[in-house]
């Protein structure tokens, strides 16, 4: 979760920060970086597999949570609570 920042190359943040700027909170979830060049597109939007719902529900579920607390805490408070969650 972060507060503000840059869009890191994607274009429809960069469509976002153009009509709106940079001070827009987002939550972001990666992926890995096991991919072919481009090949991010097909798992972002493909059809996943009961298998990888299994491994992608925890991580579902936690960003549930986060958008929560974000409407009903605020940024900080979320970002106090769960940024510590993503770092190993």
């Amino acid at each position: 979760m972060k507060a503000n920042g840059s869009n890191g190359g994607h274009n429809g943040l960069g469509h976002i920060q153009q009509l709106i700027g940079q001070n827009y909170a987002r939550l972001r979830m990666g992926i890995g970086n096991d991919y072919p060049k481009g090949g991010q597109v097909d798992w972002v939007l493909g059809k996943y597999t009961e298998e990888d719902m299994k491994t992608l529900q925890p991580s579902i579920d936690t960003a549930v949570e986060i958008i929560k607390s974000f409407a009903l805490a605020g940024i900080n408070i979320t970002m106090n609570q769960f940024n510590k969650l993503g770092k190993k």
